[in-house]
């Protein structure tokens, strides 16, 4: 098996937070469960994605706050909250009071773009200024800006008994250098990086550079990744995190691996070519032993470039389910790729 270029430094999983709407409650605790048992295994981190107006997790600043009481050690990522449905302002005042209770743990991923549905979710989310909204990259600057400590306002100072900072508060000084864009595509890579921000790198990439039948996932993957790190000014020391689906089936039972293998065969065909107007092209879930899994991961020419993952569990699979593949992704596949928790 050919060794990584970079070792395997931190192991993460991403986590979408399904619950039923009869009874929600369960939904959440299993996913706070799931955080506390990925401690317990030595992950590094834990991600939730972020669902408006469905059955998963709609407020993930709100989980991770839930989820820093219960969990010391842990970092807790977003990926990605769209920032089109926040007001940057108060994002950064959530953002920072979360991370100050987490003791520095919280690394947000944030992305752009109209609402999905925008325009049958508009007058209920801006009903006063849905067409003059921004939704391009200046919501991440002015995120950004906030997050980082710049002025909010030109009033500060004292009025009354009320004392008034003119930055937002509280300010986390560290939460600025974990700031994560989650971008499928060469020039949000390249912004990125022209930020000094994170990347996260996803499942899903848009093949717009590769036109023609000769498209590659993980060569169109390793391209924006080699250009955020062109245009970062932390250079090859920039993080990225990648985050494809894998499911690891070391002890999973033959039913298990039975749907698990039904799950990705489902998904497969649209692995084939671009999906689209956007020409998304998707990456093929990767089910086996972890040894299977790692040939295939050290053969993957995106992965070769990453020393950090946040793999991706399935969206609709059980409790019970996802603790077999998270003890497999910590006992087997993570030291397979040359991860040791200790460090």
């Amino acid at each position: 098996m050919p060794p990584t270029s970079r070792p395997l430094r931190k192991l993460g999983f991403l986590t979408i937070g399904l619950f039923d709407e009869a009874d929600p409650r369960r939904g959440h605790e299993s996913t706070l469960e799931i955080i506390e048992l990925g401690e317990r295994l030595g992950f590094d981190s834990a991600w939730l994605r972020h669902r408006h107006l469905q059955y998963g997790i709609s407020s993930p600043v709100a989980v991770m706050a839930a989820a820093s009481q219960r969990t010391s050690r842990i970092e807790l990522g977003t990926a990605v909250i769209p920032l089109g449905w926040e007001n940057p302002l108060r994002l950064a005042e959530d953002l920072a009071t979360v991370d100050i209770l987490s003791g520095g743990r919280v690394n947000p991923g944030v992305s752009v773009g109209p609402p999905m549905h925008y325009e049958q979710v508009k007058e209920a989310l801006y009903p006063d200024t849905g067409d003059a909204e921004d939704f391009s990259y200046e919501r991440v600057r002015r995120l950004l800006d906030l997050v980082r400590g710049k002025s909010a306002t030109d009033f500060s100072g004292v009025e009354g008994f009320e004392v008034f900072s003119d930055r937002v508060q509280p300010h986390s000084p560290g939460l600025g250098r974990r700031m994560w864009y989650g971008g499928g595509s060469l020039g949000s890579a390249r912004w990125a990086g022209e930020q000094g921000m994170n990347f996260l790198t996803s499942s899903v990439v848009k093949a717009q550079e590769a036109d023609g039948p000769g498209f590659d996932f993980a060569e169109i993957q390793l391209s924006h990744i080699r250009a955020f790190r062109t245009h970062h000014p932390d250079g090859e020391a920039a993080r990225v995190s990648q985050g494809l689906v894998v499911i690891p089936t070391d002890s999973a039972s033959p039913r298990q691996r039975a749907r698990y293998e039904e799950y990705a065969a489902r998904r497969t065909p649209r692995t084939t070519a671009p999906q689209g107007p956007a020409r998304l092209l998707f990456a093929p879930d990767i089910v086996g032993t972890s040894e299977e899994i790692a040939e295939r991961l050290h053969a993957h020419a995106a992965f070769r470039e990453v020393d950090e993952v946040a793999f991706a569990l399935p969206f609709t699979f059980d409790h019970e389910d996802y603790v077999q593949i998270l003890t497999d992704m910590a006992t087997k596949l993570g030291p397979a790729l040359g991860w040791d928790p200790s460090n």
